[in-house]
């Protein structure tokens, strides 16, 4: 009978060796949040870090255009009731690598429309671009009140893409580069 619970627990140990660590690969979070106003509309700026791991990088120059969505949402804080949702704001980031040019598209798109691609010479350039969103229009000032609570929520994820002729099948990999951070709230007073 110990013979048999030394022979599991050895099973355990080695199988657990095989199973990820959370402690060896850090996760992608959402930092250097900043609310911000104009003369006419609150502004959002912040930082996604630890988004590319080493095998989304090899996608990315292999040609595989990948996107980042950012979710913003802006509250107002109510007592004995939940929070008034005033906002919302969806922005994605895409990433396309030109083998033959040797650039790196990166284009921006929110409600408001698609912006022109921006080109980067340097893969860290370019991921810098997909890392940083600036200056997002979130509400206008009108529709905030002086001296309320409120506060906004910022979580981003990569967007899922479908390979074609269900090619997903073959490279089932693709999912595992898949991410998506935690929501980051703030708090103010306006």
């Amino acid at each position: 009978m110990k013979r048999f619970f030394k022979t599991i627990l050895i099973v355990v140990i080695v199988a657990a060796g095989f199973l990820p660590c959370p402690t060896f690969g850090e996760k992608a979070v959402i930092s250097d949040l900043l609310l911000t106003n104009s003369s006419e509309n609150l502004l959002v700026y912040f930082r996604l870090k630890n988004s590319f791991t080493k095998k989304m990088e090899d996608a990315i120059l292999a040609g595989i255009p990948t996107t980042f969505v950012s979710y913003i949402e802006l509250y107002q804080a109510r007592n004995y009731w939940f929070d008034r949702e005033i906002a919302s704001v969806e922005v994605k980031h895409t990433i396309k690598y030109d083998a033959v040019k040797k650039l790196f598209f990166v284009t921006f798109s929110s409600e408001d429309g698609v912006s022109e691609a921006q080109q980067y010479g340097n893969f860290p350039g370019a991921k810098e671009a997909m890392s940083d969103v600036n200056g997002i229009v979130l509400a206008p000032l009108k529709d905030l009140e002086k001296g309320r609570h409120y506060h906004v929520r910022v979580k981003s994820r990569m967007d899922r893409f479908r390979l074609p002729l269900h090619m997903e099948y073959v490279f089932f990999f693709v999912s595992l580069w898949d991410f998506e951070t935690p929501w980051l709230r703030e708090d103010f007073i306006y």
